[in-house]
Parts: C-alpha cells; sequence; structure tokens
C-alpha cells in the first residue's frame, strides 16, 4: 500500500513517512484568495487552483515515481509519501489528490488521509 497523507505544519509536527514534501514556500498559497480561504483542496476551485500552479504537476509525478519505486524495493511494506503546507487545506489537499490519481495508474493500492483538513483556518500571520 501506498499512503499519502497532507498535513499542515501550523497544527502539529509532520507524520512519520518516507518522504515529506514541504509546501509552504513552493506554491502560491489558495489561502490567501478570499474566493478560495475558506474551502479546500477537495473542492473544485481550489484544486484547480493548486493544480494550475506552475511546478505542482512536475512536483506530483516525480513524486509518483519515487512512491512507485520504494513500494517495489520495500517488497510488500507500507509506505508513506507526506504533503505539508501551513493550514494543511488546500495544497497539501491538492498535491495529495494528484499524486493519488496518478499512482492509480500504475495500479498500485493506494489511500489518502488529509489528517489537518477539518481543523480551523489559520490567522494571517500564520501563512
Amino acid at each position: 500500500m501506498i499512503n499519502i497523507v497532507s498535513f499542515g505544519y501550523g497544527h502539529s509536527a509532520p507524520p512519520v513517512a518516507e518522504a515529506t514534501y514541504d509546501l509552504r514556500r513552493l506554491f502560491r498559497n489558495p489561502f490567501h484568495n478570499p474566493e478560495l480561504k475558506n474551502l479546500t483542496g477537495l473542492d473544485a476551485p481550489v484544486y484547480e487552483h493548486v493544480l494550475a500552479t506552475p511546478g505542482v504537476e512536475s512536483l506530483a509525478q516525480v513524486v509518483t515515481f519515487l512512491a512507485v519505486g520504494l513500494h517495489d524495493t520495500a517488497r510488500g511494506e507500507d509506505i508513506t509519501i507526506a504533503y505539508g503546507c501551513v493550514g494543511g487545506r488546500h495544497r497539501a489537499v491538492g498535491l495529495a489528490r494528484r499524486t493519488q490519481e496518478l499512482i492509480r495508474l500504475t495500479h498500485r493500492e493506494t489511500t489518502v488521509e488529509h489528517r489537518d483538513i477539518g481543523k480551523p483556518l489559520l490567522p494571517p500571520s500564520a501563512h
């Protein structure tokens, strides 16, 4: 099984994972768009915003390649890939979703956990 976890650094420590990607500085933050702020990466407008961000698709493809390779090397053991952003509601969720879509194309089993998606928005000073 390839497990994917999205999380927010502003809520607690990152989960234990074979590979963790910090998205806080890499990609634009939907939190700063008033129309997207209260939505999550499970909502189409945020997901589309994340996918339209330059570099996101490339990262999702590279992470998929890495995850599949690690899983094959692990000889049946589960592996975990984690994506973190500030609050764990927008960028991390979008990238976790996209990575799961790509992994499924390789016919491997995968799960996604959005650890902090239901937690309150963090204050603007955290972003």
